[in-house]
């Protein structure tokens, strides 16, 4: 007699992700990103939208390992 065949279970596939749900990820992320780019990049005080030079100064060192010029 022949042993019987084992057939390991089907796995159900995962539901699929609709763009009305996965839209308001990729808009906060986006400007998430935005966000960072501006501070990182931009903010200087000539055209900051915080007064003072606190982030400019926090920020200071990973603008140059980016490469951005800020002075």
């Amino acid at each position: 007699m022949r042993s019987p065949i084992a057939i390991p279970p089907a796995r159900p596939a995962p539901p699929p992700i609709s763009l009305r749900e996965i839209f308001p990820w990729f808009a906060f992320i986006g400007i998430l990103a935005a966000l960072s780019v501006y501070f990182v990049g931009a903010e200087q005080g000539a055209y900051a939208l915080l007064p003072g030079h606190a982030v400019h100064e926090f920020l200071h060192d990973g603008r140059h390992l980016l490469a951005f010029p800020c002075h």
